[in-house]
Protein backbone atom coordinates (compact mmCIF):
# COMPACT_ATOMS: atom_id res chain seq x y z
CA UNK A 1 0.00 0.00 0.00
CA UNK A 2 1.72 3.37 -0.87
CA UNK A 3 2.26 5.41 1.89
CA UNK A 4 1.37 9.61 2.34
CA UNK A 5 0.59 12.67 4.97
CA UNK A 6 -2.53 14.28 5.44
CA UNK A 7 -2.50 17.65 4.05
CA UNK A 8 -5.39 19.01 4.28
CA UNK A 9 -8.57 18.01 6.34
CA UNK A 10 -12.03 20.19 5.43
CA UNK A 11 -13.76 18.64 8.89
CA UNK A 12 -17.28 20.73 7.92
CA UNK A 13 -17.65 18.78 4.67
CA UNK A 14 -16.36 15.63 5.40
CA UNK A 15 -13.18 15.49 2.97
CA UNK A 16 -9.54 15.66 2.50
CA UNK A 17 -6.42 15.10 0.71
CA UNK A 18 -3.26 13.16 1.39
CA UNK A 19 0.23 14.20 -0.10
CA UNK A 20 1.28 11.15 -1.70
CA UNK A 21 3.70 9.47 -3.69
CA UNK A 22 2.20 10.56 -6.78
CA UNK A 23 1.00 13.90 -5.98
CA UNK A 24 -1.88 15.21 -3.69
CA UNK A 25 -4.61 12.87 -3.59
CA UNK A 26 -8.54 13.32 -2.63
CA UNK A 27 -10.76 10.88 0.04
CA UNK A 28 -13.96 11.12 1.52
CA UNK A 29 -14.47 10.54 5.23
CA UNK A 30 -16.30 7.58 4.24
CA UNK A 31 -13.12 5.38 3.64
CA UNK A 32 -11.45 6.02 6.45
CA UNK A 33 -10.84 2.90 8.69
CA UNK A 34 -10.20 1.89 12.04
CA UNK A 35 -9.94 5.48 13.22
CA UNK A 36 -13.01 8.30 13.06
CA UNK A 37 -12.66 10.71 10.18
CA UNK A 38 -12.75 13.48 12.97
CA UNK A 39 -9.51 11.80 14.62
CA UNK A 40 -7.28 12.08 11.82
CA UNK A 41 -5.14 15.43 11.85
CA UNK A 42 -3.29 17.24 9.20
CA UNK A 43 0.41 15.58 9.24
CA UNK A 44 -0.76 12.12 10.34
CA UNK A 45 1.00 9.27 8.21
CA UNK A 46 -1.31 7.14 6.43
CA UNK A 47 -2.05 3.79 3.92
CA UNK A 48 -4.17 3.88 1.23
CA UNK A 49 -5.12 2.19 -2.05
CA UNK A 50 -5.89 4.57 -5.28
CA UNK A 51 -9.31 3.98 -6.87
CA UNK A 52 -11.13 6.21 -9.45
CA UNK A 53 -13.18 8.86 -7.98
CA UNK A 54 -16.07 11.46 -10.25
CA UNK A 55 -12.81 13.70 -10.57
CA UNK A 56 -10.27 11.48 -11.48
CA UNK A 57 -7.61 9.41 -9.22
CA UNK A 58 -8.73 9.61 -5.01
CA UNK A 59 -7.63 7.30 -1.97
CA UNK A 60 -10.10 4.78 -0.90
CA UNK A 61 -8.80 2.27 2.27
CA UNK A 62 -7.47 5.16 4.05
CA UNK A 63 -5.63 4.12 7.43
CA UNK A 64 -3.60 5.58 10.00
CA UNK A 65 0.20 4.26 9.37
CA UNK A 66 1.55 2.30 12.32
Amino acid sequence: MPKGKIKKIVSDRGFGFIEGERGDLFFHHSEVQGIAFEELREGTTVEYEVGRGKKGPCATSVKVSS
